[in-house]
């Protein structure tokens, strides 16, 4: 094992935090990442007194913190506010709904979540985009190339002002490249990049369940951006081998019915390729954690949560220090 394995702990928001801690050790976990929703970790109350007593919970329970994520609160900085949005954003960020000051509050809300990062002593804060975009993804009616760009116009003048007091603190934004979001894909991951001229601050938080079932290359996007991958999601996704009723986009099925094309799966039980993953990340010099995103709407969570962390042990290892073939070779 090469890596610390964590468990993100946004799909386990219901439970109180020093529940999960409890849990998280009992299932192998190194350490965890906390999501900025439930109690787990609350931006609002985020003064040193209260990082510091987040940092003692866990250490009670023989576990480190690594990262946080903001998700949620991410997402709503750059969509377009709808009421879908009233379901995840804090009360005080959604407010009066009104979409552009929900807008703002979020971006309020995300240089907070740094300074939660910086007093927590992390350096990585990993979420969502949001896109002013996305509903443009299918090109009919027929989209302009300039309603394209001035989508990333947008999404730039948000963002840069809040990656330029990300760096000021010295924590960079991983982005998880996913559906919904301004990069779902390598291109537009590039284009993003360009669009916030290259923002030392701004990464991404490799999920290669993302990318998989939309079969997108997930082991050449470690490759390509090699000196952008800040952060590490383990997760599994399924899709068919054969045509089904319901294709990429979902058909509005809940997750979880076997109608659908693809499905999360709890790691291992997917199709998504980890020897090749490791042996990237070993090949671009990646050290940080691995964490487990654990969804699978067709398996108990406990026993998925515990089988996850023992499969990322297992799959996990260290580079070789040596060729191989040296020993062969008389002069060595």
């Amino acid at each position: 094992m090469a890596r610390p394995v964590t468990l993100f702990t946004g799909q386990w928001a219901d439970l109180p935090i020093e529940t999960l801690c409890k849990k998280a050790k009992e299932f192998g976990y190194e350490g965890l990442e906390l999501c900025c929703w439930g109690d787990h970790m609350e931006i609002n109350k985020a003064d040193q007194e209260y990082c510091d007593n987040r940092k003692k919970l866990l250490n009670k329970h023989g576990l480190k913190l690594f990262a946080i994520s903001t998700h949620l609160v991410g997402q709503c900085v750059s969509d377009h506010i709808d009421e879908r949005h009233k379901g995840i954003a804090p009360g005080y960020i959604w407010d009066d709904g009104n979409p552009q000051r929900v807008n703002k509050r979020a971006a309020k809300e995300m240089v907070k979540t740094a300074k939660a990062a910086k007093m927590l002593g992390l350096n990585t804060v990993i979420g969502f985009t949001g896109s002013p975009i996305w509903h443009l993804l299918y090109s009919f009616p027929p989209v302009p190339a300039e309603m394209i760009q001035e989508g990333y116009k947008q999404f730039a003048e948000q963002w840069i002002p809040i990656l330029d007091e990300f760096q000021k603190l010295g924590v960079k934004f991983a982005l998880e490249v996913h559906p919904t979001e301004i990069a779902f894909d390598i291109h537009t991951a590039h284009l993003t990049l360009k669009a916030l001229n290259y923002h030392p601050a701004f990464g991404f938080n490799f999920d290669p369940s993302h990318l998989g079932y939309q079969h997108v290359d997930y082991t050449r996007f470690i490759y390509e951006f090699s000196d952008r991958i800040f952060h590490v999601h383990m997760k599994d996704a399924y899709w068919s081998d054969v045509p089904k009723s319901v294709g990429v986009f979902g058909g509005h099925m809940e997750f979880g019915d076997n109608r659908r094309y693809w499905n999360f799966r709890s790691l291992g039980r997917g199709k998504i390729d980890f020897e090749n993953i490791i042996r990237a990340l070993n090949d671009i010099g990646y050290t940080g954690p691995l964490s487990v995103e654990w969804e699978d709407s067709g398996m108990d969570r406990e026993a998925g949560a515990s089988e996850a962390c023992n499969f990322v042990k297992q799959v996990d290892f260290k580079p070789s220090n040596i060729a191989f073939d040296d020993a062969m070779q008389k002069d060595k």
